[in-house]
């Protein structure tokens, strides 16, 4: 394994409860994990980042946890998770766990020991409790609105049954915030990085990581109405104009909850935490801010090692855009000394296969479904992901995948509104459909049993009959599949060492083209409709069927070229 892996590594993102299940209850589980790395190795990915699987009700998918150091009984047990490192890290696979700062469960024992306790308690002091505005307190602390839609507070039944403080929940009422200006909850997550760090994990992808401070007196605040619902750029379209950014370049302006500059000094702590360790363990930040100098703040050298490129993941399939953005991520984030990220897809995104191809603006975390406006063809929506994936593994720095896009999974757009459970759909009245969509289990073996994702047919969310055909059975060994690209993509980014290399544009003469040269291999992305002349070489890959005599480049197909 290299020294500072991070900068070059291939991440893969794993979404437990939909990844694969061992023990058939429908429920994806680490067993499921560690039975199907051999298929991760063989892939080509550095390195997996779990989304929790720590104890936790469940009530928004296990992003809020009743105990940090221990395994939800739904996932597995501490020994199925040691099995699985150990086996990921005999595949040289290193493994990334998700950490949940912002805000615990209401199930948590801190947080019903707060209840039960009277204000002004040292038990209160964990979390964010404030007295209500009005004659009576009836009206809440401020005007805040949750992250997932309603408010942002909650009353709670004091323990003599009379109506009493408020507490603060930027997601659903269940996850309620920690107050991280009280030195005791500080030191409860040094002592959770290091039950993890101890059990060997390589480092800690932080949920929301520019949430945790609050402005000083918590002040009425109220988000553009065309925001995403996580700060950044908002939304974007497939081929259309991205949103405006819904938040300012500094803390003040924007959102009170968001990017606040007290979050650096608790990553400084955290990062000097990890330096005690061997094996160069990471942090990378959930950290959805604008515009990318700012988000360059996570990543100092005494900080954080990598933040998600969002401004990237929310670029429309435009070569002027993209080429934008690409110049952006490079020059801010090596201003700071590290490597850019790449993204296109995770947990809480409309999956790009279906999002390229929109034709209306969609908000971050607001989803698709059959209602949705602006719903694109699939087989647009395809033949983009394939191209923009194979951009992506172009550029220099280290890229994230999620679970699925390697078999060109799209978004479930047809859910039933009865099977979904995302918190966001329930607190919207189903205004917003919400994360659903890119949860849905995983296609294994086409004539299986729940598509090979567990032994039997349940699946926590309902598998459409298309997944078939998009199985990874299906797909092995297929020469034109999605999953041959990828496997494809991976080895030659790791051949040509085109992760560690550098970026140089080539002229154009179609505005629509995007032609650049890493190293030794030529990259040429056609975001347009129509052919472009190709230049002369060999073609190495392509993301899509190329003319016989390969002198021409279809619209929405990217190629790798090396010139003799």
């Amino acid at each position: 394994m290299t020294s500072e892996w991070w900068r070059t590594a291939a991440i893969y993102q794993i979404y437990p409860r939909s990844f694969a299940d061992a023990n058939g209850d429908g429920m994806g589980d680490l067993a499921g994990i560690t039975a199907h790395l051999a298929d991760l190795a063989e892939l080509g990915i550095d390195a997996i980042w779990l989304s929790p699987f720590y104890t936790s009700p469940q009530r928004d998918a296990g992003y809020d946890v009743a105990d940090y150091c221990d395994v939800d009984p739904l996932f597995g047990t501490l020994a199925d998770f040691d099995a699985m490192v150990a086996e990921a890290h005999a595949r040289d696979i290193r493994v990334i766990v998700d950490l949940v700062p912002n805000h615990s469960s209401d199930q948590h024992d801190w947080f019903q020991a707060a209840l039960a306790a009277p204000a002004g308690s040292a038990e209160r002091a964990r979390y964010l409790f404030r007295d209500g505005r009005g004659t009576d307190g009836e009206l809440p602390p401020n005007n805040w609105e949750s992250v997932f839609g309603g408010p942002a507070w909650t009353r709670v039944t004091e323990p003599e049954g009379t109506p009493g403080q408020w507490y603060l929940h930027l997601f659903d009422s269940s996850q309620p915030d920690f107050d991280w200006t009280n030195e005791e909850v500080r030191e409860e997550f040094r002592r959770i990085l290091r039950f993890w760090l101890d059990r060997g994990v390589d480092g800690f992808r932080v949920d929301v990581a520019h949430g945790m401070i609050k402005a000083e007196g918590l002040p009425d605040w109220t988000p553009p109405a065309e925001g995403g619902s996580m700060g950044g750029a908002g939304g974007v379209g497939g081929a259309g104009v991205p949103l405006e950014p819904a938040i300012s370049t500094e803390p003040g302006d924007g959102a009170p909850y968001w990017g606040q500059d007290g979050v650096h000094e608790i990553y400084r702590d955290w990062r000097a935490l990890l330096d005690t360790y061997p094996g160069e363990r990471i942090l990378a930040a959930e950290a959805w801010v604008d515009p990318l100098p700012r988000v360059a703040k996570w990543v100092r050298p005494d900080e954080m090692h990598q933040a998600f490129n969002f401004a990237y993941l929310e670029t429309p399939w435009q070569s002027d855009a993209l080429r934008r953005v690409i110049d952006d991520s490079i020059a801010a984030f090596a201003a700071v000394g590290a490597p850019s990220t790449w993204v296109l897809s995770n947990h809480d995104v409309v999956r790009h296969a279906t999002r390229l191809a929109l034709t209306e603006p969609n908000p971050q975390g607001h989803g698709v479904g059959p209602r949705t406006p602006g719903l694109g063809d699939p087989e647009t929506g395809l033949r983009r992901a394939r191209a923009a994936t194979t951009l992506m593994l172009a550029l220099p720095g280290s890229a994230y995948l999620y679970q699925g896009e390697e078999l060109g999974l799209p978004e479930v757009v047809e859910l039933r509104d009865d099977a979904r459970q995302d918190p966001t759909w329930f607190r919207t009245n189903g205004e917003r459909y919400g994360r659903d969509g890119c949860r849905v289990p995983l296609p294994w073996t086409a004539s299986a049993p729940s598509y090979g994702f567990g032994p039997t047919d349940a699946a926590w969310l309902p598998q459409p009959e298309s997944w078939a055909s998009f199985a990874r059975d299906a797909q092995r060994g297929a020469p034109d599949s999605t999953l041959s690209l990828y496997r494809a993509l991976l080895a030659g980014r790791r051949t040509h060492g085109l992760a560690s290399g550098s970026l140089e544009w080539l002229a154009g003469e179609t505005p629509e083209v995007l032609s650049f040269r890493n190293g030794d291999v030529i990259v040429v992305a056609n975001t347009g409709s129509a052919s472009v002349a190709l230049p002369a070489g060999e073609v190495l890959l392509a993301s899509g069927p190329l003319d016989e005599a390969s002198v021409l480049l279809p619209g929405d197909t990217t190629v790798w070229l090396r010139t003799a």
